[in-house]
């Protein structure tokens, strides 16, 4: 997780990294997932996200959201709660 920074309007900001893990059915068979993506969040989320502990589970609503030079997407956290 990246350093808590403000945005030019005071605004709090922080990078991380979301991982997932699960397994899914695909064509009839059993598959474990995994994937990682870059993750944002700003204001009290990022406040929030920031006192947490590496590695604990939680739950994040947001949407997708490619960069601006489009080469890369960030996961936008608009809410987040313990699992």
């Amino acid at each position: 997780m990246n350093a808590m920074r403000y945005t030019p309007a005071g605004v709090p900001a922080i990078e991380f990294q979301l991982e997932h893990e699960s397994q899914q059915s695909e064509a009839g068979q059993e598959r474990v997932v995994k994937a990682a993506v870059k993750a944002v969040a700003f204001g009290a989320l990022a406040e929030r996200v920031a006192s947490q502990h590496l590695g604990s589970q939680w739950q994040f609503t947001g949407f997708l959201a490619s960069s601006r030079n489009g080469k890369s997407i960030a996961f936008h956290v608009t809410d987040l709660s313990q699992e």
